[in-house]
Formats: structure tokens, C-alpha cells, sequence
């Protein structure tokens, strides 16, 4: 069965929880309660090794490591790359600007020849269509 490897947005962001019970492809969630060097080495083997690399990012996000890394991902495999954003998250939400911003990452991975989709409904609906159990 493929695998699908769910970047992105850590920082108590729910997404994961959202899209897991729907998921009929095996994944690898990266987020651990205390994060090691040894934690990253197996994320990188992982986002080598999945079948997809999915990148959803929310409000939540702090930093801009998962958007270098969907970027980089597009470039490397994009035939395995998607990614999508989470306009609100909780009480936190995007800016107008910062949802231009995500939208231009989407459209490069796009470009890239990654899969750039608008919804979380939309990528279980792409990974259950095309990995079915």
C-alpha cells in the first residue's frame, strides 16, 4: 500500500487530526512530543521513501521551514508533492497578503509540477482516489 508523508504545520495545528480517520493510504505523521536529531533523520528517510508528500500549512505556522520544504520537494519530486493551506486554524487566521503569499507557493509547486489542491477535502479525496485499500 503507498504511503503519504504529512508535512507541514506543527505547532498544535489539528490538521493531521482532521485528515487521518479518512485516510485509506498508510501515512507517516512527523510530529513527536519532543523533537531529536534522530526524529529528523527519519523524517527525511520518510519524505524520501512515501509515496507522497503532502505540505498543509495554517495560521499556526511560526516558521517557513515546511514552505522551504514543499518548495524544494516540487523541485526534487514534484510528481509526488502536494500541497494545500488552511485559511483559519482555531482562533488564528491568514492575512490577505499572507493568503496571496500561499497562493504563489501553490501556483510554483504547481508549476513545478506538483499538486496544488484548495481544500483538505479535495487531497483525501486525490489520495483515497488513487490509493484505494
Amino acid at each position: 500500500m503507498k504511503k503519504v508523508f504529512l508535512g507541514g504545520t506543527c505547532n498544535n495545528s489539528k490538521w493531521r487530526d482532521v485528515i487521518i480517520p479518512y485516510l485509506k493510504i498508510n501515512y507517516f505523521n512527523p510530529v513527536v512530543e519532543d523533537w531529536t536529531e534522530e526524529d529528523y533523520k527519519n523524517e527525511l528517510k520518510e519524505r524520501e521513501s512515501c509515496d507522497y508528500c503532502l505540505y498543509v500549512i495554517t495560521p499556526k505556522m511560526e516558521g517557513s521551514y515546511s514552505i522551504a520544504e514543499v518548495v524544494d520537494d516540487s523541485n526534487k519530486r514534484p510528481d509526488k508533492t502536494i500541497f494545500t493551506f488552511i485559511d483559519k486554524d482555531g482562533k488564528q487566521e491568514f492575512s490577505p497578503s499572507q493568503l496571496k503569499s500561499l497562493d504563489k507557493v501553490g501556483v510554483m509547486v504547481e508549476n513545478n509540477g506538483g499538486l496544488y489542491l484548495k481544500t483538505l477535502t479535495e487531497v483525501i479525496k486525490y489520495l483515497n482516489k488513487n490509493n484505494p485499500k
